[in-house]
Formats: C-alpha cells, structure tokens, sequence
C-alpha cells in the first residue's frame, strides 16, 4: 500500500486537496460567495480532481524508470515493488473515474461541456509524460499550466456556472483573486521544474531528452531559473504593497513565509552547482507553493474582501 501511496505521490495530491478545500471554505464560503456546489459535489469535484492529478504522476513514473534509475536509483518504484501493469491499471482506472465523476458533476451544475476540461488535462498529462517532457521548457510550460489549473478548475465549477451579468460585479472579484493565486503557483512550479531538469541532467541526457540544461547548458538554465525567480518575488511585493498594507498579520505572513524563502531560493539559485544544491533549492518552492497556498487562512481571519483586498 505505502509504495502505491509513493507511486501516486499522496505528498502533492493531500497539497491539492488544501487547496481546493481552503478556496472553497476558506475564501469562496466565507465571503459568502453565490457558488454551485453543495459540500457533496465540492467533494466530488476534489475526488475527480486528484484522480486524474494521481493518474499522471502514475504515468510519468512509468515513462520515468529509464532516467529515474540514473538519477534516483533508491526512488523507482515501477518494475520493483509496483509491477508495470498494475501500474498502467491503476493509471487507467484512475482516469476513468477522474473523467466520469467530472462528467456527472458537469450535468449537476447545468455545463455538461465542463468535463472536457478534465479530459483535456488527462491528455496533456499523458502526453507531458510520455513526450514533452523531455523538450526545452513547452513541457515545464504545460505541466505549470496543469498544477495552476487545479486551482482554477474550484473557480471553474463554483463560480462559473451561477453567474450571469446581473451578479457578475459582486463574483468576479473572487476570480480575480484565484486567478493571482493561480498565476502564483504557475511561476512557482515553472521554477522547480526548471531546477529539477538542471538536477537530473545527466539521466535525461543519457535517456536522449532535450530538457533546457541540455539544449543549453547547466549554466545557462541555471542563469535563467535566475532570472523567472525575480517575478514572484516582484508580484508578491506587489501584491502585499496593493492590497495588503492595512493588514500587518497578513505583511508578517508574506514577509516571513513567502518572500524571504522566494528571496533564499533565488539566492541558492545564483550559487547552486552541485546536484543536492538543486535538490535543496526544489524543496525550498515546494515549501513555498505551500505557504501560498496555506495564505488563504488569512481571508476569514483579517482580509476583507470588499475592502482593499
């Protein structure tokens, strides 16, 4: 069971479940939002989400094992403790019932077209796996695009389907807001993969990739996840400037847990030669894109919505 946990990695899906959990409870439901999900069709629509999220972490791992045995020997799974059919099985069941859990939650909320957006996001999963990957930065560009969507798939199916002109002012405000977070977690996560690329080079190299480091060189990826690093350093000062100046928790938050670590990375960015430089440097965003999200704790607390936030 623990390696079928790690294959699915539960780390990164129990992160989404937060975030879908806080945008729904914490911002969309505290501000008392007019949305289209009840509290069972909210849960359908993470179930769906981390199916489907499940499904191409499966997926990679398979298509992985060649640079995986190079780069991290002691982490494949996938012809050792998990056999490749069961994993390809698991990979299909998990679409399934990712896409078809979205097809019913797409009738209920009266936009039967939305379930071709997890369609769509299985495909480009599989397709990030099974071949962009292994191309200088479209495949990091996607997979970003991917995680940002599962924040915006709550706005997608909440928002989306109950507004209509008349309301359209008073909702509009909440996806403005879900839409920096979303933007938020794309540069983030575009970093890390930049910096893992930089990281596994030598076993993406021998497995014939053509990742970023290798079409460039380590150095110069290495100057360019430099220099992506500045804009959420620049946007998050922006934001807490704009719209959090009022609320000193809410600097302090910022301040202590999202830009100092932003600054730390970028720093350990410029100095990062080894293997474990970059591999401390990957853990820092996470840790990051964690705080992001764990910020919106900070809405029902001391942020008015209607004011200057």
């Amino acid at each position: 069971m623990q390696s079928i946990l790690n294959l699915i990695r539960w780390q990164n899906l129990v992160m989404i479940i937060i975030a879908q959990v806080l945008i729904k409870y914490a911002f969309f439901e505290h501000f008392n939002a007019l949305t289209a999900l009840d509290t069972l069709h909210f849960i359908i629509l993470v179930i769906a989400t981390i199916c489907i999220a499940a499904a191409g972490n499966i997926i990679n791992d398979i298509y992985d094992v060649e640079t995986d045995t190079i780069n991290k020997p002691d982490k494949v799974l996938i012809g050792k403790q998990i056999s490749e059919k069961l994993a390809y099985n698991l990979f299909f069941a998990l679409n399934i019932i990712g896409i078809l859990l979205s097809l019913y939650l797409s009738h209920s909320v009266g936009k039967s077209s939305f379930f071709s957006i997890f369609v769509m996001i299985s495909i480009a999963l599989y397709m990030y796996a099974s071949y962009l990957k292994g191309t200088v930065l479209f495949g990091n560009i996607l997979i970003s695009f991917l995680v940002a969507m599962s924040l915006l798939v709550v706005g997608i199916f909440d928002i989306l389907p109950v507004m209509v002109p008349e309301n359209k002012p008073l909702l509009s405000p909440f996806l403005d807001k879900l839409i920096d977070y979303a933007i938020f977690a794309f540069l983030i996560n575009l970093i890390r993969e930049i910096i893992k690329d930089i990281q596994d080079v030598d076993g993406d190299y021998k497995a014939g990739m053509n990742t970023l480091p290798i079409a460039l060189g380590r150095d110069r990826a290495t100057k360019i996840a430099f220099a992506v690093s500045m804009i959420p350093i620049g946007a998050v000062i922006y934001f807490v400037i704009t719209y959090l100046y009022q609320y000193q928790v809410a600097i302090g938050y910022f301040l202590l847990c999202i830009i100092a670590p932003l600054i730390y990375a970028t720093i350990k960015i410029f100095g990062a030669e080894h293997q474990h430089h970059y591999k401390h440097i990957s853990t820092i965003y996470k840790l990051i894109m964690l705080f992001g999200i764990l910020s919106l704790l900070l809405y029902p607390f001391i942020i008015n919505l209607n004011g200057n936030a």
